[in-house]
């Protein structure tokens, strides 16, 4: 007979007490993260490129939570390893972490400049890598954490004009299986989160342009674009005890666009 299950509890999906760094959290949808996981209890950390960090600071520090902050460029490995050594000077340890930086170029792909591929690729991808493999031995050391790579609805399929977009969220879907089954013997669990069409201040253009909007509301099951609203949630699941024995797996946050032709 199997041993019986304990009673459930909320305090699953707390992260009372844990240190999350969280790339490019100072903007669009990484600001809902970081409020999302204020929410729960953690303390911040937030690598970043841009200047403004007044929004996501104001809305962790409402919350009761402490928020830090390094500005660099991930593609610049001292800064990498400088975030893992600050957050520590800063907190004494790292739990989570959330790779969600990126950026994209859209272009036609017979101009499409090589320094622009190797940008997005860069970003998107290698850092994910390199500060996940930082992290990763801090977290080994300190019996386990949670890493979570943002994927995107472009993980499975291909699209045009950005081939270094999807050429690195392809590759992010490896990146988290190979973590995954590397890291899973220091009790790390690495999975993605993909979101699909998701209404931003940074894809406005896309979002404002009818056709384009309607045609990709019409392939939606759910009849619409997500939110950052729609996505914390399962970022949070990912970061807390709930998952601990989910490792490996792309979650898609897409309203069922990867599942309609």
């Amino acid at each position: 007979m199997t041993e019986p299950i304990k009673e459930f509890s909320l305090d699953l999906f707390s992260l009372k007490g844990k240190v999350a760094i969280i790339t490019g959290g100072n903007t669009n949808l990484g600001i809902g993260y970081a409020s999302a996981l204020a929410k729960a209890g953690a303390d911040l950390f937030i690598p970043h490129f841009t200047d403004d960090v007044k929004e996501v600071k104001e809305k962790v520090e409402a919350e009761g939570r402490s928020i830090k902050f390094l500005q660099g460029d991930l593609v610049d490995n001292n800064y990498v390893r400088a975030i893992v050594k600050t957050c520590l000077d800063e907190y004494g340890k790292i739990d989570i972490l959330i790779n969600n930086a990126g950026t994209n170029h859209f272009e036609d792909f017979r101009t499409f400049p090589d320094e622009k591929f190797k940008q997005v690729t860069d970003i998107n991808l290698n850092a994910c890598y390199y500060l996940g493999h930082e992290v990763a031995k801090v977290m080994a050391d300190n019996g386990g954490g949670k890493i979570i790579n943002i994927g995107s609805a472009l993980s499975f399929t291909g699209d045009v004009m950005c081939p270094g977009y999807v050429v690195a969220k392809h590759g992010v879907i490896g990146l988290t299986r190979y973590f995954a089954n590397d890291l899973g013997k220091y009790n790390i669990q690495t999975n993605a989160l993909c979101p699909g069409f998701i209404k931003t201040e940074i894809n406005a253009a896309l979002s404002d342009d009818k056709v384009f909007y309607d045609k990709i509301t019409n392939r939606i099951p759910a009849g619409r674009w997500g939110t950052p609203e729609d996505l914390v949630g399962t970022a949070v699941f990912l970061a807390s005890r709930a998952s601990d024995y989910l490792n490996g797996w792309a979650i898609s946050v897409d309203g069922g666009f990867s599942t309609t032709l």
